[in-house]
């Protein structure tokens, strides 16, 4: 295909739409979740073997508590702190790797997707990783990594502090263990909605540096008829034309189907016929 794309006829082919691809979403999010299960069995049995040594001076017995003696709360905080760092490692040691293969996964995927578009509409297109299309991979790892990193620093950052709460006043360990699967179970949703936001940012990032490097200059904005709270301005874009190196002028800022948070928005490439090209 030339640099300037041009359909063989003299009207325009809209091509198929570049979805994120379900499976990529799928392995990322149990590559996460299965990391944050791993840390959270170990949080969980080494502060109930930390909590149980110290019980009777933890969970206050009438006859000692932690403003009298603050030994064994500073043996469960000694644990907790060694306990997160231990994991903050694993994680910022792990997320490269698992950065790199999701975005090399996502970057496939949009590019096997996005080739068959254009096969079924009569171009034959071999892509390369040409030096866009590596910054585009390159950005994707790099937030990747900082996302992995985040989700540790968070949640142990929350656990540090469901720890000391639950030392202070005495609580038994069930009020924590409560606390702590409460924070668990968010910190899997986090993971689920990483793997969703981006999937479709890598996604769609990758279809616009494809776009762009066809000579492709228009797009419609598909919207995805999905998620509780739909943006109205995303929904009202819907079957819309835009240029693609701007996106469109939505809610006061310039943007592109995919790429803001929990976007499913994607696009449909417009390729002008013979005697139409701008």
């Amino acid at each position: 295909m030339p640099h300037s794309s041009v359909a063989p006829t003299t009207k325009p082919v809209t091509l198929v739409a570049v979805r994120p691809n379900q499976g990529v979403e799928a392995a990322y999010r149990r590559r996460l979740v299965r990391l944050i299960d791993l840390m959270q069995a170990s949080l969980g049995y080494w502060l109930r073997a930390c909590y149980r040594a110290n019980k009777p001076e933890l969970a206050g017995d009438g006859a000692s508590n932690v403003a009298q003696d603050a030994s064994p709360a500073m043996t469960l905080r000694r644990t907790i702190v060694k306990l997160a760092r231990r994991w903050q490692r694993r994680f910022d040691e792990i997320s490269p790797t698992l950065a790199q293969q999701f975005a090399g996964s996502a970057m496939g995927r949009a590019d096997a997707a996005f080739q068959s578009s254009l096969s079924r509409a009569g171009f034959a297109v071999d892509f390369r990783l040409t030096r866009e299309a590596n910054d585009a991979l390159q950005a994707t790892i790099g937030e990747n990594v900082g996302l992995i990193r985040s989700i540790a620093a968070e949640h142990l950052a929350d656990v540090e502090g469901a720890v000391m709460r639950s030392v202070q006043p005495g609580r038994d360990l069930g009020g924590l263990t409560d606390e702590l699967r409460e924070r668990y179970a968010l910190t899997r949703k986090r993971a689920a909605f990483i793997a969703r936001d981006q999937n479709s940012k890598a996604t769609a990032t990758v279809v616009r540096v494809r776009q762009e490097g066809l000579g492709i200059t228009e797009a419609i904005w598909m919207h995805s008829h999905g998620g509780r709270h739909p943006r109205p301005s995303h929904r009202g874009a819907d079957g819309k034309r835009y240029t693609i190196n701007e996106g469109m002028y939505l809610d006061g800022v310039w943007t592109r189907p995919g790429s803001e948070p929990n976007c499913g928005c994607v696009s449909r490439s417009v390729i002008p016929g013979l005697g139409n090209t701008r």
